[in-house]
Formats: C-alpha cells, structure tokens, sequence
C-alpha cells in the first residue's frame, strides 16, 4: 500500500496550514496518509525530528512518500542521508525549504534554533541514492525562505522547481489563507 508521510515545519503543528485538506484529498483517493507531530516544534532538534521520521516511516521504500514544509524540508534530507544504499523511499516534494540557515539579520533571533539542521552539508549523491523521485514546489514571493532556496536544492537535485507565483501566500504555511495546495496533490496522483 502507498503511503504518504508529510513533515511539518518550525513552530508549526501537523493539522495546520493545507494539511488536513490534502490529507483528506488523498483519503478520497485511496492513498493513506499522515501528518506527523513533531517533537518540539517551538525548540526543534535534528536528531529527534530524524529519529521521529524513522519511527514513522519504519522500513523504507518504494511505496513511501515524504513531504516536507519548510524545516521538514532539511528534516527529511537528514533522514535520507542516514538510509543505507540498499533502501530506497519511492518520493520527497519539497515545499519552501530552506537550504541553509536563514540570515540572522532578517529573522528573529528564534531561527538560531535551527542551526543544527546545516551544520554540515547535505549528501546529495546519497540522497540521491536512496530516493526515487524529488520534487521542489517554492512561493517566488516567499518572504521566510527565499526563492534562492529552491534554486540551491534544483541544482543540487537536478530537478526542475514548480513555481507558485501567490504574492498574499508568502511561505505557503499555517497562514488561513493558504489551506490549500493543489500542486502538492497533482504531482501525487500523476507520480504515485
């Protein structure tokens, strides 16, 4: 059975933003799904949002499906880059990740909190490795995590961005405006 596991971001929760509705697009579709809540969403940790996903996930494969908002992006990269050669996770869409730590200058002094997902730099040949297919969908008005993330991961992916040009939608979140994602849905059902 195919499974879908989606991985919120900082200070965010698992029924928030355009979760639930994508979660119930996919019910009607026959494809399980599960947010996860992450540990310590306000105060995150990279070893316990990877040790959380691989509690999740169990044993990967090809009928597994990631995706990450914003530090779910890095969560889920670090958990591809603990896979061995041998296994494989059949997806990951990216959803306004960051790509490095976030300058200090325009975010608040909270985004320090997340320094420990770059302190190194990603495995991309691992990663690349052990997943089948990657996708990147980023806001060009996305004020949190820059458009030039996206671009960083489509070159270190070699794979195209889907653009979402929505000037009220900035990090394509929690916000009550943007609930929900039909992008994320169309690459599912055509990819799964």
């Amino acid at each position: 059975m195919k499974k879908v596991f989606i991985i919120h971001g900082f200070e965010a929760w698992p029924n928030g933003g355009w979760r639930p509705w994508l979660m119930g697009e996919l019910y009607s579709n026959r494809i399980f799904s599960v947010s996860l809540e992450m540990p310590n969403p306000k105060f995150p940790k990279m070893n316990e949002w990877v040790s959380k996903i691989k509690e999740e996930v169990k044993n990967p494969s090809s009928d597994k499906y990631l995706i990450g908002h914003s530090l779910g992006v890095p969560a889920i990269l670090r958990y591809l880059e603990t896979l061995k050669d041998n296994e494989k996770i059949g997806g990951v869409i990216l959803v306004s990740g960051p790509f490095g730590k976030l300058d200090k200058d325009n975010h608040s002094s909270r985004a320090r909190l997340l320094d420990d997902f770059f302190d190194k730099e990603f495995d991309f040949d691992h990663i690349k490795k052990v997943c089948n297919k990657f996708y990147i969908i980023h806001n060009t008005f996305d004020k949190v995590v820059p458009y030039v993330n996206a671009e960083l991961f489509s070159k270190n992916l070699d794979i195209p961005i889907i653009k979402i040009e929505r000037e009220h939608d900035g990090h394509l979140g929690d916000e009550p405006f943007c609930n929900k994602l039909p992008e994320i849905l169309d690459l599912i059902l055509k990819n799964i």
